[in-house]
């Protein structure tokens, strides 16, 4: 049986993905902060990169550009640290989610704190931070689970880690690599007591918070210009 032949398409035809996007903003954004493109330039190619569908339609936004020409020094998957930097973490939570006899949950489009400290005895608790805003890009759960369970879930391009353990207990953590070497980190550390605590990403979810993010790199690059 004759199988036909199927030629991969050029690399401008590819889709592009959200890591191309952001690539493509950073790039504006550091052109804008040196000068070399108006606000009102800046901000129509950024419009255009949000609506771009194929890795040619970013290629022209950035080819005047030397920004687009330089090799990266970060390589392209870059592992996450196994633990919070130092200074990074509060000690005090944000938040604290407590199950006793009893279910809490939380989920939806909210900004994520640094610290979040989870506690269910005899009972449950659901961080589901699938579709959160991460304002920063280090975040720890801290669980405890006593005679019951604590689920996390996390969009599907951050990184995961965690440590902990479980007496008579589970805690199980799903290990992920973000291909964005600036993608959030989430450490879900914690014990489980005859109870569990699992961690997890929630396919066909990823941080939506594209534009904030690309907003938050223009102003550290406007930041810096000032600054010297």
């Amino acid at each position: 049986m004759d199988l036909q032949k199927q030629t991969a398409p050029p690399a401008s035809e590819l889709r592009a993905s959200d890591a191309d996007r952001d690539r493509v903003a950073d790039v504006l954004g550091q052109a804008l902060a040196e000068g070399r493109l108006t606000a009102d330039e800046h901000a129509e190619r950024v419009e255009r990169v949000f609506g771009a569908r194929t890795v040619g339609d970013l290629e022209p936004l950035v080819r005047d550009l030397p920004g687009a020409h330089r090799q990266r020094a970060t390589p392209q998957y870059a592992q996450a640290p196994g633990r919070p930097t130092a200074g990074a973490i509060p000690a005090d939570p944000d938040e604290n989610v407590v199950a006793v006899f009893s279910s809490a949950i939380r989920r939806g489009r909210r900004r994520a704190g640094r610290r979040i400290h989870a506690y269910a005895v005899f009972g449950s608790v659901e961080i589901d931070l699938s579709e959160a805003l991460f304002e920063y890009q280090q975040v720890v759960v801290k669980a405890f689970s006593v005679f019951g369970s604590v689920e996390v879930k996390v969009p599907e391009n951050v990184s995961l880690r965690g440590t902990g353990g479980g007496v008579l207990g589970a805690f199980e953590v799903d290990t992920l690599d973000a291909a964005d070497p600036d993608a959030p980190v989430v450490f879900v550390d914690g014990w489980a007591v005859l109870g569990s605590i699992e961690a997890r990403a929630k396919r066909g979810r990823s941080v939506a918070d594209i534009l904030d993010r690309v907003h938050a790199k223009v102003d550290r690059s406007l930041r810096r210009h000032l600054d010297r």
